[in-house]
């Protein structure tokens, strides 16, 4: 009997240590985000992502997502890159503005890890909005609208979060809705 409960309880336990691992890979992009992978490994397989590879790979950010962090990204869709006016995206690859990409891709990066809780902690702290010091020097302000997390740009503009807590093995990506650009 007690040999029966042991292995009971020891297959219920690797069930549930298999559970838990599946549910820490997320699907962005139709692509598995592994938690074991760091930012530019998980995001070069996102179909939603390509826009934003490209400009990484364009203004030499690569390595620095390759670091060891940690890292909070807020990953802007392709689709988001198109809500830009027509050929801005075109423009900001090219090498003489590479300084300016540079500034509005680091914009998106936050130091440290910020999961979705912690946000959420931290707008319930400020009353309601919190404020994510950059990379680039900016600061963005977390908020929710109902259940829903956005950010807001220091321009007014807003992003919100459609897929939070994609755990990277150097930080945490949170997908959103538009590009955020610094205060000009």
């Amino acid at each position: 009997m007690k040999t029966r409960n042991f292995l009971a309880a020891a297959i219920l336990t690797l069930s549930f240590g298999f559970t838990s691992f599946a549910q820490k890979t997320v699907m962005v992009g139709g692509a598995a985000m592994y938690p074991n992978k760091n930012i530019i490994e998980n995001a070069v397989n996102s179909k939603d992502h390509t826009t934003l590879v490209a400009a990484v790979k364009a203004a030499d950010l690569v390595e620095t997502l390759q670091g060891k962090g940690p890292f909070t990204v807020f990953a802007p869709t392709n689709a988001a890159f198109d809500k830009l006016p027509a050929g801005t995206v075109e423009t900001l690859l090219k090498p003489e503005n590479k300084k300016m990409l540079q500034t509005i891709l680091t914009y998106h990066v936050a130091v440290g890890k910020w999961n979705a809780s912690d946000i959420a902690k931290a707008i319930k702290a400020g009353k309601g909005k919190a404020t994510i010091k950059t990379v680039s020097g900016g600061t963005l302000t977390a908020w929710m609208k109902g259940k829903d997390l956005y950010i807001s740009d220091e321009n007014g503009g807003e992003a919100k979060v459609t897929i939070a807590d994609v755990n990277q093995s150097n930080g945490v990506i949170h997908v959103v809705d538009a590009v955020l650009l610094p205060k000009k």
